[in-house]
C-alpha cells in the first residue's frame, strides 16, 4: 500500500517550511495533524431509529472506518430523549487513514459546497485545533445522493500539534486548506 500523498508533502517539505518560517531549533517541534475527529449529531433518531442507522452507513462511507454511537448523558423530556438513547456517532481518524481523509476533504469535497469562498479562519481553538462545520454530508464523493433519506450536517475538529493558532494555521495552509477572508 503507497503512502497517503499528504504525508509525503509534510515529511518532504512542509516541515521544512515550517522550519524556515518558525526558525525551530529542534525539528521535533514542527507542528503537525495528530488526528482527525467527525462527529455527527442525529437528533431525529429518537423517533426514527433507521436514521441514526443510515448515518452511521454514511460516515462509514466517508471516513472508511465504523463509527462509535453516542448517547445522551441525561433526559430532556421536552425532546423527548432519555438517558442512554444513541443521539449521533462519532469517529476518530489517525495516521494513513487521517491524511487520505484530510486529501479528500481539500481537494475533493470542499470545492463543491455551493458558493465556496473558503473555509472560515476563526475555527481555530487557541492551541492550534481546528474545528469546521459542513453543513451537507452530499459534498463528499463516496455518498450517494440518490440513496440518502435526509441532508445532515458534521462537525470536523482537526487536532494538531501546534502551541498557536498561527502555527496550526500555517500547517493547515500548507497542506491547501482553503482558508478565507
Amino acid at each position: 500500500m503507497s503512502e497517503p500523498r499528504l504525508k509525503v508533502l509534510y515529511r518532504e517539505e512542509i516541515k521544512s517550511q515550517l522550519v524556515e518560517s518558525f526558525s525551530y531549533s529542534n525539528v521535533m517541534q514542527v507542528p503537525a495533524v495528530d488526528k482527525v475527529v467527525i462527529n455527527m449529531g442525529v437528533g431525529e433518531s429518537v423517533g426514527e431509529p433507521k436514521a441514526l442507522e443510515n448515518a452511521v452507513s454514511e460516515m462509514t462511507a466517508i471516513a472508511g472506518q465504523k463509527p462509535a454511537l453516542r448517547r445522551a448523558k441525561k433526559a430532556i423530556s421536552n425532546f423527548k430523549l432519555r438517558e442512554g438513547v444513541a443521539v449521533g456517532c462519532m469517529v476518530t481518524l489517525r495516521g494513513n487513514r487521517m491524511y487520505e481523509f484530510l486529501d479528500r476533504l481539500i481537494t475533493l469535497a470542499l470545492p463543491q459546497v455551493r458558493d465556496f469562498r473558503g473555509v472560515p479562519a476563526k475555527g481555530f481553538d487557541g492551541r492550534g485545533n481546528y474545528n469546521l462545520g459542513i453543513k451537507e454530508q452530499i459534498i463528499f464523493p463516496e455518498i450517494d445522493y440518490d440513496r440518502i433519506d435526509h441532508i445532515r450536517g458534521m462537525n470536523i475538529t482537526i487536532v494538531t500539534s501546534a502551541q498557536t493558532d498561527e502555527e496550526g494555521r500555517e500547517l493547515l495552509k500548507s497542506f491547501g486548506m482553503p482558508f478565507g477572508n
